[in-house]
């Protein structure tokens, strides 16, 4: 009989351990509960932290989040306004602001983020579709797009950007008030959507960047003619400059040389004009600057016989034997006569 009641306790202690783990329930700090009966909804929302009792085996704490969640778009594709095809893909943060009605709605967050697929990426396709690419890609209207000052003129005017009158900001905005009122009938709170990553379909991706390409090349070009037309310009202004300085230079030895035959030409006068003994010997010495000027190596001198030059060659002047005879030491001497 005493094995009986001992055993009897413990299956009452075992139920009775079993019933209060059924009916007791922990909220925590970072949490909120709803209690469910026969999967319906059952009083309000549980927010305080701790300890709370429910009916057992009957009801369900199903515990929601009350901190800021992530939500992570799909890539999809898209065409903007100006028929161009980009693969968009977006990110946003959100999270449960009544969880009574986040629970009659969506049941779990699984659903929730499927939900905002579905309502985030079709607002998304409305307003890239409203826009051109141009606004999707730039940041703000008043982002001005960086271009090289060096170019001017017609190539200043390289395939222009077009004027922003929104840009990237604005659309993110349109987005968000646009979905915002809708997912509050959810329960949830929208907190921001934003653009993750914006590329070109791979269709078209391979001729927008030649195109790119060839603006680069068409710059480059400029930059090119350009150069070759100032390197014109220099090697002209160069080969001026030389031949004014080559002319000026002429000009200036031309002048010189002349002072130079006048100065020599005054200087034999005054010679030629003083004595017999000095014309003689300027006219000898005139004539032996001639011929070694003249001859060479090669060179046959063909001579008359009554040549002033044969004359002092061969023999001095008869009249002038009794005086010292100019030619004996002058052909003699290698300076004059040797034209090696």
């Amino acid at each position: 009989m005493k094995a009986i009641s001992s055993l009897l306790f413990v299956f009452i202690l075992i139920g009775g351990v079993i019933l209060l783990n059924a009916s007791i329930y922990t909220v925590d700090m970072r949490e909120q509960v709803v209690i469910t009966q026969f999967q319906k909804v059952v009083g309000v929302p549980v927010t305080e932290p701790g300890l709370h009792f429910k009916a057992p085996f009957i009801q369900t704490a199903n515990s929601f989040s009350k901190q800021v969640l992530e939500w992570d778009g799909p890539s999809t594709q898209m065409p903007t306004k100006d028929k161009v095809y980009i693969v968009v893909n977006t990110f946003g943060r959100w999270r449960i602001t009544d969880a009574l009605l986040f629970m009659q709605k969506l049941r779990d967050t699984r659903a929730a983020q499927s939900r905002l697929t579905d309502l985030l990426g079709s607002e998304t396709r409305s307003v890239v579709a409203k826009h051109d690419l141009i606004e999707v890609v730039r940041t703000t209207k008043d982002r001005v797009a960086a271009r090289d000052t060096s170019l001017t003129g017609k190539d200043a005017q390289i395939n222009p950007l077009p004027k922003i009158s929104f840009g990237r900001s604005a659309l993110e905005k349109e987005i968000f008030d646009n979905a915002k009122n809708k997912v509050k009938n959810l329960g949830i709170e929208l907190m921001d959507v934003r653009f993750k990553r914006i590329n070109y379909n791979s269709s078209i991706s391979g001729p927008i960047h030649e195109r790119m390409i060839a603006e680069r090349q068409q710059i480059a070009e400029a930059f090119r003619s350009q150069g070759a037309g100032d390197a014109a310009e220099i090697l002209g202004n160069r080969d001026k400059e030389l031949k004014e300085i080559e002319s000026k230079a002429y000009k200036t030895i031309q002048e010189i040389e002349g002072t130079a035959d006048a100065k020599a030409t005054e200087i034999y006068a005054k010679a030629y004009n003083s004595t017999p003994e000095a014309v003689k010997l300027f006219e000898f010495t005139k004539a032996m600057d001639t011929l070694k000027k003249s001859l060479s190596p090669d060179t046959m001198l063909i001579l008359t016989t009554d040549s002033d030059m044969l004359r002092y060659l061969k023999s001095p002047d008869p009249a002038a034997s009794s005086k010292p005879d100019l030619t004996k030491g002058l052909l003699s001497t290698p300076s004059l006569l040797d034209v090696k």
